[in-house]
């Protein structure tokens, strides 16, 4: 049974075609992966779907009684809330459905008895439906929820605008997964999300008997739940049955099947205009050259599969800083009160150095804080001499309504417009990209834009705060190679250990530091 129906959607921004005839179905009970590079249009899609955006054709069909419960790269929440505020909004239908019961109970104080016998049936199918939807087992069930997400150890009566990135995004990951739709839509869920908690949301949705579409850069992830996958290149949504894995084997011999095709075309091709060019004036066989002029002409021409536009990513070295970049001593981290316990701590000329942590134990804030843009609590920090600083914030402010063409120009001013976009386009970014605004990009587009900033100046430290959330399985492979192949000093916080295990000297987690509890 289908739940979701879409048929032949097109749409685009400009010249910029995001869908091109692009159908679609979603069984009862299928676990879909959506998958492509940056900016082929997988949120997009999401949008078309949920009817935050409408497709220039095509129509969009939801089965009847389907609810659908959407979190996306960009999901906010309200200030003046706490967690459990946040949580309790799940269940906002059976609340309203006890306070309609408690007003008739309220009515049956003063009424006559034909409308006593109507408010007694009422509230007794109200009070039927409580007790089928688990209402008096409201907070024992958002403690269990939030107990896998890792929201209990941050305290759900935490105000809402305390918390990280990350932490905010498991709250909104926590009550979608309490409200229990028929069918989840979760554009890069795991992005914020720690190792054990990624494992237990992996667990979750393997279980989850309802249908849900995923888009997620995290092979791994993707293997572990999906049986369905639905590509998108070059504007074509092309279906796959299986995990991606499967995925990838069948894709890659209908690619080299394509290109064989198109090779015998054009060989095919290049055989009939020979012959004709050679045949087409001599009297005896003209008639044999006009005849396969005509064949040529009615072909169906094969295009050329494509090549993806794979990123191009390179870091330019500064001159040699001092031995110890940084030396802290009895340094303690956080805003209005502490994080950590007291630490010391040395980084050292070309130390290639991971931060590992669960959300909210103070990963940022320990990049911040060494680089001088916040203070600490205690301690002291040294920085080296003849430091010269890259830095990649996790995320780009929500309203940078500069172009990507004019975010790298403002920076660099004596660059060329030609070679702004020659820069930007060794970053894998299309013209349609260059000429966006920064806000409207997608997250890995907005990254590789930002990347594309660093890679024009030369440093000898590069701190990256997890440069690879929303980069697409080619670009975290090609920007592994560029800090493998850096010369000088990396400090980069990341939640992806198979990223950054095999080239770093060393790691450190700062749940070792916190004053928490883990």
């Amino acid at each position: 049974m289908s739940v979701l129906t879409v048929s032949h959607v097109t749409h685009g921004f400009g010249a910029r075609q995001i869908l091109d005839d692009a159908s679609f179905r979603l069984l009862k009970g299928e676990h879909v992966g959506l998958i492509g590079a940056n900016g082929e249009g997988k949120s997009s899609f999401l949008n078309i779907i949920t009817g935050k955006l409408m497709p220039d054709e095509g129509t969009v069909t939801w089965s009847n009684k389907v609810t659908v419960g959407y979190l996306d790269q960009h999901s906010v929440l309200t200030a003046g809330q706490t967690i459990r505020d946040v949580l309790r909004d799940a269940f906002k239908e059976l609340f309203a459905i006890e306070e309609q019961m408690q007003a008739a109970y309220n009515e049956m104080t003063d009424c006559d008895e034909v409308r006593m016998n109507e408010l007694l049936e009422q509230t007794g199918e109200w009070q039927e439906l409580l007790e089928q939807r688990g209402f008096y087992e409201i907070d024992a069930t958002i403690e269990k929820t939030a107990q896998g997400l890792g929201l209990v150890d941050i305290g759900l009566d935490r105000d809402v605008t305390e918390l990280s990135g990350g932490q905010r995004t498991k709250v909104l990951l926590t009550k979608l997964l309490l409200e229990q739709p028929t069918i989840l839509l979760l554009d890069e869920p795991t992005n914020y999300l720690d190792a054990e908690h990624i494992q237990w949301l992996q667990t979750y949705l393997q279980n989850y008997e309802n249908a849900f579409i995923l888009i997620s850069h995290d092979m791994e992830f993707l293997n572990a739940v999906v049986n369905v996958i639905y590509h998108i290149e070059q504007a074509v949504l092309t279906r796959y049955t299986g995990n991606y894995d499967q995925f990838l084997a069948a894709y890659e011999v209908q690619r080299q099947q394509a290109i064989k095709a198109y090779e015998r075309q054009q060989q095919e091709i290049e055989r009939m205009e020979d012959f004709i060019a050679r045949n087409k004036a001599r009297v005896a066989t003209r008639g044999m050259a006009n005849s396969r002029a005509k064949r040529l002409e009615k072909m169906e021409l094969l295009s050329k599969p494509k090549t993806h536009i794979k990123p191009s990513f390179g870091f330019k070295e500064g001159r040699t800083p001092s031995r110890y970049i940084i030396e802290a001593t009895g340094l303690v981290l956080g805003y209005d009160e502490p994080l950590t316990r007291p630490v010391d701590v040395v980084i050292e000329r070309g130390q290639k150095l991971a931060i590992r942590g669960v959300n909210g134990l103070g990963k940022t804030t320990l990049l911040k804080t060494l680089l001088g843009m916040q203070p600490a609590i205690e301690g002291t920090i040294e920085r080296g001499e003849f430091l010269q600083i890259g830095y990649f914030a996790q995320e780009d402010t929500a309203q940078n309504t500069r172009t990507a063409l004019e975010y790298i120009w403002d920076a660099y001013p004596a660059m060329t417009n030609a070679e702004v976009r020659a820069a930007l386009a060794r970053c894998g970014l299309t013209n349609e990209h260059i000429t966006s605004q920064m806000r409207v990009l997608s997250g890995g587009e907005n990254a590789k834009v930002r990347l594309c900033k660093l890679m024009q100046e030369s440093y000898n430290v590069l701190v990256l705060d997890e440069p690879t959330n929303h980069l697409d399985v080619d670009a975290k492979e090609e920007l592994k190679a560029a800090l493998q192949a850096f010369k000088g000093t990396v400090i980069i916080v990341s939640h992806e250990p198979e990223f950054y295990e095999s080239w770093v000297t060393d790691i450190w987690n700062v749940e070792d530091w916190t004053t928490k509890i883990v």
